[in-house]
């Protein structure tokens, strides 16, 4: 066999059944100058965009995502001071939605048991209670790195909207 032979195209064709389209994604992003009062406005921009990634405001869901906020954009504020910027995304998708924010510190937090700070602490103590968890990883094509925190979206926050009337949204069950 030569090695031309050895690896050849896959061709097999795969039933319909086994091919399935990715669930739809939703992204919320804002960056957040670090300043005096960047974690009021980090909260204040998560929380307008709650409706474009399916989180119901008022929720104990959304008050957990908006702790999770201002703990990790006060880190930033407390571990890359030279930092000017925040980016803060929320990604919903497969009932689930990640926050993630990144900052200009490459230097990538302790998130071993028993090495976490109070906040970061809290923040997993959060994500564990909604199924999820937290991680941290270096940035694409910048330095720096991003915090992610990971949440099981509470079943009602799935529930698809089935029409929109003016500016209220009802839900699949008509109300």
């Amino acid at each position: 066999m030569t090695g031309r032979d050895r690896f050849r195209p896959c061709r097999r064709v795969l039933p319909a059944a086994a091919v399935s389209a990715a669930p739809p994604v939703a992204r919320y992003c804002v960056s957040v100058e670090m300043a005096p009062e960047a974690v009021t406005r980090a909260r204040e921009a998560v929380a307008a965009g709650f409706p474009e990634v399916g989180v119901v405001a008022g929720s104990a869901f959304a008050d957990a995502v908006l702790l999770v906020v201002s703990e990790l954009v006060a880190n930033v504020g407390r571990h890359a001071p030279r930092c000017p910027i925040a980016d803060v995304e929320l990604t919903a998708g497969a009932g689930h939605l990640v926050v993630g924010v990144a900052d200009g510190e490459p230097r990538l937090p302790a998130l071993g048991p028993g090495e976490m700070g109070a906040g970061l602490e809290l923040v997993a103590e959060l994500a564990a209670a909604y199924g999820g968890g937290i991680g941290a990883k270096p940035t694409v094509n910048r330095d720096g790195k991003v915090v992610l925190v990971r949440f099981r979206m509470p079943s009602f926050q799935a529930v698809p909207l089935k029409e929109v009337r003016g500016d209220r949204r009802v839900k699949g069950d008509g109300t």
